[in-house]
């Protein structure tokens, strides 16, 4: 780095020698950190010039568009498309890529924290960003060198349902239920009907086998056998086959609905296809039963724990969960750790009463 001050000017100056040719240059700022990105960025845009000088321009707009034209089938296809609006509001879409920022990257994030979006939201989105950055590298078209914002996601306490809060969950979800708003049982639309029924099975699911929304919201019934009482879950995220064993609640679940199986899928949208990210009526159950800091996330840490509570291993969990870092599982060591330390309790305690009563 050669950022430097020059005379009585408050500005810093970027000065360094490329090519045997010297640059020199007024950042226009008082900021050294951001005078060392500029100096950077001129740098790499000086050798792309004269290097990549063949490579072919794409608009951050495009780029984009054929990042997400190549995730498509993916399990988060839904949320990448439903980011799609926050970008191209927030973002210079019309630039190529070989000019954009990281001072863009940084209004962006700052915009979004002047909106009160969550850290993990903001880091989503610039993960997107990251992800058609690379991708088009790999394509070959020119693209500037940009230094990411870190986003710091707040260490929260792990939040899992106890018994009372499922009961209270499934009891606004079940599909008999009347309610504000709600039309009497007889005045049902068949799709509402189909709808409710869904969305209380589908928690059901998720409560008893810990698996993501997305692996048992889109779920084949070639995967579901029902002799065996066996899920064979394919785990599109990190790319493995689970096989899960059914609870007995689990088994009446899709016993009862293959009564009324009509095409490939458990769980189906109205025209008949995988359902997709559809969360909208779990969630609202989730409020109406007073749960504070729970999502649809929240059924899967509730499975784990409840292993753990009742003397599963993390090790053993990670299998369950389909994880592929045991890292990823030790956001559940702390539980373990608790079932540990109460068995080492109940074990002096039994060696004293032991050593009492023989000392009688």
């Amino acid at each position: 780095m050669s950022i430097v001050k020059r005379g009585n000017s408050k500005y810093w100056y970027m000065s360094f020698q490329f090519n045997g040719q010297v640059y020199i240059r007024s950042t226009r700022t008082t900021n050294k950190k951001t005078a060392e990105q500029m100096e950077v960025e001129w740098k790499a845009k000086l050798h792309s010039n004269q290097y990549l000088g063949r490579k072919q321009r794409i608009t951050l707009a495009d780029a984009f568009h054929q990042y997400k034209a190549s995730k498509r089938g993916i399990a988060s296809y839904g949320n990448l498309v439903a980011h799609e609006t926050v970008l191209f509001r927030l973002l210079p879409m019309k630039k190529h890529m070989d000019e954009l920022t990281s001072h863009d990257l940084e209004r962006f994030k700052q915009n979004r924290i002047a909106e009160g979006v969550g850290a993990e939201i903001i880091k989503y989105g610039l993960l997107l960003i990251h992800g058609t950055w690379k991708f088009m590298r790999k394509l070959g078209y020119q693209v500037s060198p940009l230094e990411f914002p870190s986003v710091k996601i707040p260490k929260v306490p792990l939040r899992y349902l106890t018994e009372q809060e499922e009961y209270r969950l499934l009891k606004e979800l079940a599909p008999d239920r009347e309610g504000s708003g709600l039309k009497p049982m007889a005045e049902r639309s068949e799709e509402l009907k189909r709808m409710m029924q869904d969305a209380y099975d589908l928690v059901v699911l998720l409560l008893d086998t810990g698996a993501r929304y997305s692996e048992i919201a889109n779920i084949e019934w070639q995967r579901i056998d029902l002799t065996e009482r066996a899920i064979h879950l394919w785990r599109s995220k990190v790319q493995n086959e689970t096989v899960l064993y059914m609870t007995d609640r689990v088994f009446e679940v899709l016993s009862s609905r293959l009564t009324t199986k009509t095409g490939p899928y458990v769980f189906t949208n109205r025209d008949g296809k995988a359902r997709g990210y559809c969360t909208q009526s779990i969630r609202k159950a989730i409020l109406r039963a007073g749960l504070q800091n729970c999502r649809v996330h929240t059924l899967r840490h509730t499975h784990a724990s409840r292993l753990i509570q009742n003397g599963m291993s993390v090790y053993e969990v990670r299998e369950i969960l389909g994880h592929g870092d045991i890292k990823t599982t030790m956001r559940y060591a702390h539980l373990e750790q608790r079932q540990v330390t109460t068995k080492a309790r109940d074990v002096i305690n039994r060696l004293n009463q032991m050593s009492m009563e023989n000392a009688v």
